[in-house]
């Protein structure tokens, strides 16, 4: 899957990964390849990522939307 965090300054991360945990405002939730399409907002907390090299990642957000749609994935956070 491609995901990419970005902010109104600059790309935060773009790459491959096999896995994303999100802070939506509803509860966390986590997204695997082929999940279906959405749009949510986050709220404060750690975007978790792991990449191609299992490689475990964590970006901080005050919060921002995701869209998932065909296995990419697009966060914009503030």
């Amino acid at each position: 899957m491609k995901l990419q965090i970005i902010s109104a300054q600059e790309v935060l991360y773009s790459g491959t990964v096999t896995s994303v945990a999100l802070p939506g405002t509803m509860g966390e939730f986590t997204v695997l390849r082929n999940h279906a399409s959405l749009l949510a907002t986050l709220t404060a907390g750690k975007i978790r990522y792991t990449d191609d090299g299992g490689n475990m990642l964590e970006s901080d957000i005050t919060g921002g939307i995701v869209d998932v749609d065909n296995n990419v994935i697009s966060v914009c956070v503030y």
